[in-house]
């Protein structure tokens, strides 16, 4: 997935570097100033414009983990350690993607990507948040802007050798001339990505771990992490190097200078939080193939012993597998013995929907709410269960509350289209649906939407006017291309169901 991503941002500034240098004579072309900001090549604008691009692929890939509870826990360490480092010109998005491969991503505009397998293979909270601080790091040094930067640079004189050789070819030149020149270009841009590359990730150990510390987590947890990949490796060399490993070459070196570093701050005592473990364990659950598997891995970690988490793991397990007869006792001891943990709340409430008792699990949910009023996980699963339930009235009151208070996520705003719908408000719903593509990158499709509210016989006058607003809004961000490839055909509500 990663490299995937890696390469789509190498082919925009490589296809930029080639608009430029076929549009421009000889004389015209200037090479940057490598001496210059990074913004002199990509704003800070720019660089949220192409990550929306990305993440509207990234979303559409089907591999974002949608799972409340993860999100929920990925956003507030995320946010924790961004709040330290960050000078306000960045915002944040922090997701899970379903990989088992051990890797995290930067994307501009600061999204920054987990896969499953890396929150797997992390031993504690601390080593999780250093590679989370690398990797927003990797956005507040602006270093995806100078790898576009660099790569604008090169690739126009990459262009250039490629037109030579081309201009060799059409001269009565061989076919070898023009692959040679081609290959040696091609070569020496590989070589040089990489040298930067490494200079980059330096750098961001060196502001990921001050930022660690400054937020209150382990300034060794970076270094410790780098350890236990690096060790993966070098115990079981004919095993397949973590993925980590690739995207950030890890050395003997930079693990000593990680802890270097560290040693400049007060030591902090690690202390795993449970939010943490449940969002590890729903991770590993996941990543089974059936739900028998993630049940046969839980009882096999059955014993007196048995932590809390792995108590929980197991009831999470019993729950995908349809037993949730078996998940009722596990979760209702767990939540009686720490009330304070929402995500026993939400356990308990699925289990008791799935098993039609209907009447406690809405007094649960109640219940719940009053102890953590606008609890994002929380609302928007008991909006979920309330839609199932035949409640989408209720649903969509209280998920419009809370979209009107606490930034939203996108499948939050799909769930309130769908509640929408439901209730009959037909205009609303492809009001939110149309918030629902614009906060995945899809202009068009935002626009298509609201288009298709106008066409409603009995929209009101305030709604037009509002729905008016939105599209002129949408439109001034919207390239010349985007405005004439506009979708013009009806947009179902099919999403919405």
């Amino acid at each position: 997935m990663i490299r995937g991503l890696a390469k789509r941002i190498s082919l925009v500034a490589l296809l930029g570097a080639l608009t430029f240098a076929a549009g421009a004579g000889a004389d015209d072309i200037r090479l940057p100033d490598m001496g210059s900001p990074a913004d002199a090549i990509l704003s800070n604008t720019d660089e949220a414009r192409l990550g929306r691009m990305i993440m509207r692929d990234v979303r559409n890939s089907g591999q974002v983990v949608e799972d409340p509870l993860i999100t929920e826990y990925l956003n507030d360490i995320g946010s924790r350690i961004a709040a330290q480092t960050n000078d306000g010109a960045h915002s944040f998005s922090f997701f899970a993607i379903d990989d088992e491969r051990i890797n995290a991503f930067a994307l501009p505009g600061g999204y920054i990507g987990v896969h499953t397998g890396l929150l797997e293979a992390t031993r504690s909270e601390d080593e999780l948040a250093g590679v989370m601080a690398h990797e927003v790091a990797h956005v507040t040094q602006r270093h995806i802007a100078r790898a576009i930067h660099a790569n604008s640079r090169q690739s126009i004189l990459t262009t250039a050798m490629m037109l030579g050789a081309i201009i060799v070819a059409a001269a009565g030149g061989s076919a070898d001339a023009v692959q040679g020149a081609m290959a040696v270009a091609q070569g020496t841009a590989a070589q040089q990505q990489i040298n930067f590359t490494r200079n980059n990730e330096y750098e961001a150990d060196r502001v990921g771990i001050a930022a660690l510390a400054d937020a209150g987590f382990d300034p060794y947890g970076m270094a410790s992490f780098f350890e236990v990949i690096s060790r993966q490796q070098t115990t079981s060399p004919e095993m397949r190097a973590p993925e980590f490993l690739r995207t950030h070459p890890v050395t003997t070196a930079r693990i000593a200078e990680a802890r270097n570093r560290a040693r400049d701050y007060p030591p902090v005592a690690s202390d795993d939080t449970t939010s943490y473990g449940i969002a590890r364990m729903r991770a590993i659950v996941m990543r089974f193939d059936t739900p028998e598997q993630a049940v046969a891995w839980s009882e096999s970690r059955a014993h007196d012993a048995q932590s809390d988490i792995e108590r929980y793991a197991q009831a999470i397990a019993y729950q995908q597998a349809n037993r949730h007869f078996e998940a009722l006792p596990i979760l209702e001891d767990l939540l009686e013995e720490h009330p304070s943990v929402i995500a026993y709340h939400i356990g308990l409430g699925d289990t008791l929907v799935a098993l039609d008792q209907w009447s406690e699990a809405t007094r649960l949910f109640e219940r719940a709410l009053e102890l953590f009023p606008r609890n994002v996980p929380l609302v928007i699963t008991y909006g979920a269960r309330l839609i199932d339930m035949g409640q989408p009235k209720k649903a969509h009151t209280m998920l419009l509350d809370l979209m009107n208070n606490v930034p939203p996520t996108p499948e939050q705003v799909r769930l309130l289209a769908r509640a929408a719908s439901l209730s009959g408000e037909k205009a609303e719903a492809y009001y939110y649906l149309a918030e629902y593509r614009l906060m995945i990158g899809d202009l068009n499709g935002g626009i298509g939407y609201l288009q298709q509210a106008l066409r409603l016989p009995d929209l009101q006058d305030i709604q037009r006017a509002r729905f008016h607003a939105r599209i002129d809004f949408i439109r001034e961000f919207m390239t010349e291309e985007q405005l004439r490839n506009m979708r013009s055909q009806p947009v179902g509500l099919a999403n919405a169901q």
